[in-house]
């Protein structure tokens, strides 16, 4: 379907003296699987509601196709929202609760069907087309949600954490089938979420967010290997966030510092000398002795953490800050508390981000 690009500018909410959203300015493209991600109170909500037209923003704009709909109410919108608790009606069967929406539509009763059995078709629950809600698993009765959603052709659909119900191994099946369904239908999907591994899994786009603000946009893959702040790196994602001084620029496009009596070098954006924090993702870390002396940084084992295929190796430097190594399983049996040994780090592997922010 045509259409469906969002643009939001300056966008803010207050309940009261609380500033829920604070000057939000994101563009998503028409077709685009665009998640909005953070903790509990980060606004993501909020902006989500706006968007629907279920709150009015404070200030700011929200544009669907070049067009302000800020003042429009919900249902002169062309968006529809799926909600974590899908809100069926448990005395509808499937499709009369599909076909609810299609009552203040001008269409024959043939009209309506023909509808309600393509939107079921889509998320594949034809069969259970005169069930009633609570005859339904919970992950087919978040599919009837999407159905009774989809069936009235919105340019854009909104989804507040419809996966937070379920348990964890269905989300993950149920990622791949949403993601698979958006691709399928070309519309554009806006996504709520705390969840990073559905962010990550289903995005095109992500923007993390913090204290009603977009801490930063952009691909899963940028955001993750590229974060801006350490709140970002911290969020998305395991991450070792040290404090380091930022001694200078060093030869061929790096950035010396210090971590404690440290002296490193990171690959990437030159940083003023000053305090700032390092990022590295434990997976990125080697364990195993380098060859190069002048890289190998001395450590001892403090304690490892199961996490089945994956062990975290919680390791401590001579300079009392611990770093966390992941590596698979089958590798980490030897490592035992007390353990001495080295680690080394690619200076792309280290990520310097400002101090603020974190």
């Amino acid at each position: 379907m045509a259409g469906g690009a969002i643009e939001l500018i300056g966008l803010e909410k207050s309940y009261g003296e609380v500033a829920a959203v604070r000057g939000v300015n994101v563009s998503i493209a028409a077709g685009e699987f665009f998640s909005l991600l953070g903790p509990s109170g980060c606004g993501k909500t909020s902006t989500l509601r706006m968007i629907a037209g279920f709150e009015e923003p404070t200030a700011g704009k929200i544009l669907i196709d070049g067009v302000d709909v800020s003042k429009l109410a919900a249902n002169e919108r062309p968006v529809n929202t799926v909600f974590q608790n899908y809100a069926l009606f448990p005395f509808m069967t499937v499709a009369d609760n599909v076909a609810f929406g299609l009552k203040y539509v001008d269409l024959s009763k043939q009209e309506v069907l023909s509808k309600v059995g393509e939107a079921l078709d889509l998320v594949r629950m034809s069969e259970y087309a005169k069930r009633k809600p609570g005859q339904l698993s919970g992950g087919q009765q978040q599919r009837v949600a999407l159905a009774r959603a989809l069936v009235l052709g919105p340019k854009v659909l909104l989804l507040d954490e419809p996966l937070g119900a379920l348990d964890a191994k269905l989300r993950k099946v149920l990622q791949v089938e949403l993601k698979a369904l958006q691709e399928s239908i070309g519309i554009t999907f806006v996504y709520v979420t705390h969840d990073q591994e559905e962010a990550l899994t289903m995005s095109d786009r992500l923007a993390v967010m913090a204290a009603g603000r977009v801490e930063q946009m952009g691909s899963p893959s940028e955001v993750y290997e590229h974060p801006a702040t350490a709140y970002v790196a911290d969020f998305l994602g395991s991450a070792n966030v040290l404090p380091i001084e930022v001694v200078g620029p060093a030869s061929e496009g790096r950035t010396l510092f210090r971590l404690g009596d440290l002296l490193l070098e990171s690959a990437g954006p030159s940083m003023e000398p000053g305090p700032a924090k390092l990022v590295i993702r434990p997976e990125r870390i080697h364990l195993d002795p380098t060859t190069d002396p002048s890289g190998a940084i001395p450590v001892t084992v403090v304690r490892t953490i199961y996490l089945g295929a994956m062990t975290d190796v919680v390791v401590s430097l001579s300079s009392e800050h611990s770093l966390v190594v992941r590596v698979a399983s089958e590798r980490a049996s030897g490592f035992e508390r007390d353990d001495q040994f080295t680690v080394y780090i690619r200076p792309r592997a280290m990520r310097i981000v400002p101090q603020s922010g974190s």
